[in-house]
This record gives structure tokens, C-alpha cells and sequence, in this order.
């Protein structure tokens, strides 16, 4: 029902120490993909689909917080699981990359895992759908070198991946006119404010992609003019700035 991607890049902070940052992003034919699918934390990224168990999610963040490799935490996950045949589960960690699409996915699933990224679908138009959202990822993607960080933050082109993959045709159930997306960011870095768009959900709606993006662009907008005004005082740490 879903097709999702997991990213992990390295980076150089304002104060030239190499950070890590996290991102995965969902969209499916159905409401409120936000609240099942996407999880993320300073350690990784994971996205459970298919027939969704959201504990997988959620222990599998917690097994690499706890310093499991992604590998390690999420086949543990799976091998406990007795609807594994059913799931797919993938994800990324520091040092790894993991993806799993059990033999009872409905057709067309599949998953990809590159260089820091894994990507993965079930009933989806066709391979092309995940094929899109990988190469469009690593075409905006920094190269292995931290000090090579790209000008783009992480959440707008993970929706350019999303949007790849639907206009190849996404989820295959055209009947179901209901969509969601949504996006998670997350990263080693402690910053006085962390960017209003690096978590973002759409949960209902006719047109995912183009509604995230539109999204990503008020959130952004609303990151820079909280900075102009109130960054002195995030510095100070007296306030929320809410």
C-alpha cells in the first residue's frame, strides 16, 4: 500500500564537526501514513509497510538508539515476527543499510538498497515506481565526503523522491482516491532551533506530493522568519519561541 524511502548523510555543521542526519519519507493510498509508517531518530531511519506491524517501527528505533546495528536490530524484529511473511521493513543506521519485503507483499513490491539509502513498495504500478524515487534521491544526494553537503535541506528532496516515484504511477489502487504522505528528519546535530519542516504530515488528501510540498514551503518559510526574529533568543535559551 505504500512505497518509502531511508537516507542517511554525513555533513559538517557550522562549526566544522562532522554530524549525521537521518530522513524517511512515506506516501500511500490511504489516510494518516504519519502516524503507521516513518521513524527516525538521531541514530536511524525506519519505515514498517505492507500489512503494517508499528511496533516494528518503534522497537527498531529503540534497538539502535540502544546501539544495535540496523541489520541486527531489524531481523531480530522479524525473526519474532509470525506475519513476517506479510511485512516490509527497512532502514538505515550510521554504518548500514537493511531491507526486507516478505514473499506474501502483494504485487508489485519490491526494495532497493544503495549507498546510505534503502527504498522500498508493495502494490505499486511496477518496479519503475522505486527505481524513480532511488535515482532521483541520489542525484541530489552529497557525495561520501561530509564536506561536500548539498544547498537543498534533506526534506525537500526526499518529497522530489516521492514525486519521482508517483508520477511512475505509485500505489496501484486508483479506486482509492484518499492519499497521505509524510516525512521525518532527524540528526546528530543539537541546534538552538531544529527546522519546523524536518517533521511534516499530510493525512488526507487527493494529491500528496504537490500538498507535502506546499507544506515543506509554508514550514520553511515560517523556520526563516522565526530565525530573524527570535534567534538571539533561542540562543539564550529561555524560550520555545511557541
Amino acid at each position: 500500500m505504500t512505497f518509502s524511502i531511508c537516507v542517511r548523510e554525513r555533513y559538517l555543521d557550522e562549526h566544522g564537526d562532522e554530524q549525521t542526519r537521518f530522513g524517511v519519507a512515506v506516501t500511500t493510498r490511504l489516510a494518516g501514513v504519519g502516524t503507521l509508517c516513518p521513524f527516525a531518530s538521531e541514530n536511524g531511519a525506519v519505515a514498517t509497510q505492507s500489512v503494517v506491524n508499528v511496533e516494528l517501527g518503534r522497537k527498531g528505533i529503540a534497538y539502535l538508539d540502544d546501539g544495535l546495528a540496523v541489520e541486527d536490530a531489524l531481523e531480530a524484529l522479524l525473526n519474532a515476527d509470525e506475519e513476517r511473511s506479510q511485512r516490509q521493513l527497512h532502514g538505515v543506521d550510521a554504518d548500514g543499510e537493511f531491507a526486507f519485503s516478505g514473499e506474501d507483499c502483494k504485487p508489485w513490491y519490491g526494495d532497493i538498497v544503495g549507498e546510505n539509502y534503502t527504498v522500498a513498495g508493495n502494490l505499486l504500478t511496477g518496479e519503475s515506481v522505486i527505481e524513480a524515487t532511488a535515482q532521483t534521491y541520489e542525484d541530489s544526494a552529497p557525495s561520501l565526503d561530509p564536506a561536500d553537503d548539498v544547498d537543498r535541506p534533506l526534506a525537500e528532496r526526499l518529497i522530489d523522491a516521492l514525486a519521482a516515484g508517483h508520477s511512475e504511477g505509485g500505489d496501484k489502487r486508483e479506486e482509492l482516491p484518499v492519499h497521505s504522505a509524510a516525512l521525518l528528519v532527524r540528526s546528530t546535530e543539537d541546534p538552538a532551533m531544529d527546522p519546523y519542516y524536518n517533521d511534516l504530515r499530510v493525512d488526507a488528501t487527493e494529491a500528496p506530493i504537490v500538498d507535502l510540498q506546499a507544506t515543506f514551503e509554508q514550514a520553511e518559510r515560517s523556520f526563516e522568519m522565526a530565525l530573524e526574529r527570535y534567534e538571539e533568543v533561542y540562543e539564550d535559551d529561555s524560550t520555545t519561541g511557541e
